[in-house]
């Protein structure tokens, strides 16, 4: 989840991170900020610096968030609101909101379910849920505990669209085997992280040890067999667990991609930051972007992703009709909001990012 460092305070570094100060009432928590302001609370420090860090300076972090309360709500008037519906399809499957779950890494941190809870709540909700390389559990634990989960009311599904996140390893052959297992466990889609080649400089990740994450079985990564441990540079998960990461992927590489799945299984590069590559997407025949910047967490200083979205749709408007246009980074900060405001420029599908990856 994407967090404005300002809105929150840092755990106690004293803190047992074993035993941390207990949760308010879920009822009691009336909004994002609540959820925030909770976490910050109740978060190990560990699990605190890896959730909310970001790049370097934290510009593309803050931009993100703040860019939104740059664009205000044009209201009209004496229109009928008395039945109104946001379900909608996303990537050809039917979901009860625009809204999905984006990929999360390393969720046991924050809970002892971690990415399963996360789809039972998605099943439950009728949402889709993207499920990330580095995620807690094997993609065939959480797509069945997705499939287990029972839902009740009008919003749950029977059915709700699993899609992939990759990381391409570089053994490629490590990735060919996650690839026929995602397939297997029933993902739609497979979402290629484009805008991570490297990991990002995330300072107060580094600075605490890797050691103190919570919920990781023998420090290891079960889809990519990474371990948690420091090193000389620090102690952060996402650079110490990100190193299997082939930094040489480029547009060739889709052609693999394609060969590596059923024909029925889409293709979506996340991480599109330009007019310009989203056109080249939209030639290279994919099904999908994601217009992000990984949370802010990756390269700092690259430009909020609603801004990109309002150049797509001035530069390259074409893009719209040809595939579809995701959107994460800034979503969540201020309510069901920035939903509202991100309509007036694309046919915009935003992620709630729980934790960013």
């Amino acid at each position: 989840m994407t967090i404005p460092p300002t809105t929150t305070t840092t755990p106690s570094s004293t803190q047992n991170p074993h035993h941390p100060p207990s949760q308010p009432p879920l009822h009691t928590l009336l909004s994002t900020h609540d959820f925030l302001s909770a976490a910050s609370l109740s978060f190990p420090p560990k699990t605190h610096a890896f959730v909310t860090s970001a790049a370097t300076d934290l510009v593309t972090h803050r931009s993100n968030s703040h860019t939104y309360s740059l664009i205000t709500l044009r209201p009209r008037i004496l229109r009928d609101v008395s039945q109104v519906s946001i379900r909608t399809t996303i990537l050809g499957h039917p979901v009860s909101s625009p809204i999905f779950a984006a990929a999360t890494s390393l969720g046991i941190t924050v809970h002892p379910e971690g990415e399963k809870e996360i789809g039972r709540a998605c099943k439950r909700l009728g949402v889709g849920m993207t499920v990330s390389t580095s995620a807690s559990f094997s993609i065939q634990e959480i797509a069945g505990v997705v499939r287990e989960t029972k839902t009740d009311g009008e919003d749950g599904q029977k059915e709700i669209p699993l899609w992939f996140q990759l990381y391409v390893d570089k053994d490629r052959s490590k990735s060919e085997r996650l690839l026929r297992q995602a397939c297997e466990a029933g993902v739609k889609a497979v979402f290629l992280t484009v805008d991570a080649p490297v990991p990002g400089k995330r300072e107060a990740d580094e600075r605490i040890s890797a050691s103190e994450a919570v919920g990781l079985s023998a420090g290891v990564v079960p889809m990519t067999g990474e371990k948690a441990e420091n090193d000389k540079s620090g102690g952060g998960l996402g650079r110490i667990t990100g190193k299997f990461v082939d930094a040489s992927v480029q547009w060739g590489d889709i052609a693999w991609l394609r060969k590596c799945l059923p024909e029925e299984v889409k293709v979506v590069l996340k991480g599109v930051q330009t007019a310009a590559d989203a056109v080249r997407a939209m030639e290279a025949g994919v099904e999908g972007i994601v217009v992000s910047n990984h949370g802010g967490r990756s390269l700092d200083t690259a430009p909020a992703t609603i801004l990109v979205l309002l150049e797509l749709q001035r530069c390259c408007p074409e893009v719209f009709d040809r595939m579809e246009v995701l959107i994460d980074g800034g979503v969540n900060a201020r309510d069901g909001c920035t939903v509202e405001e991100e309509h007036p420029y694309a046919k915009w599908r935003p992620s709630m990012r729980k934790k960013a990856a």
